[in-house]
């Protein structure tokens, strides 16, 4: 058997460091694939470039490895927020959870049922809502 010219071993080289990164990118890699907010059908990528510039006499060689990994991003999460102000006047924004404005909708969580802000409807009814009866009699003096 003849012995090899080129004797270049991309799993020994710089003392297993190009064979580490790869392994350290493939994991990256590979998490991505497993993470339910990506697109599971996108292709990812690992790229190794391989810079090699020789010296002036050109008797040795310098070679950079580098291990880039190409990702599918993350898939955005959209959701509408409910602004106005409160009596008072003061400012007031609630992540809409009902699917429209106003509505109330049942909880499979909790089992229970809530307002379009996720608020509990029982204990928004146990509020103290005191209705003022303008047809009973005032005593006089007030």
């Amino acid at each position: 058997m003849s012995k090899k010219l080129i004797n270049v071993d991309l799993t020994d080289m710089a003392n297993g460091a190009i064979q580490e990164k790869l392994e350290h990118v493939m994991g990256e890699v590979l998490d991505n694939i497993l993470n339910p907010n990506t697109d599971a059908k996108k292709k990812r990528k690992v790229t190794i470039n391989l810079v090699l510039t020789p010296n002036e006499n050109r008797d040795a060689v310098t070679l950079d490895a580098q291990v880039k990994p190409t990702l599918v991003p993350e898939e955005s999460a959209t959701t509408t927020i409910l602004v106005g102000r409160n009596g008072k006047g003061n400012i007031e924004a609630n992540e809409l959870k009902s699917g429209t404005k106003g509505q109330t909708y049942f909880d499979p969580d909790d089992e229970k049922l809530k307002d379009d802000k996720g608020e509990d409807i029982d204990k928004i009814e146990e509020q103290d809502n005191t209705v003022v009866d303008f047809q009973k009699p005032r005593k006089a003096g007030n």
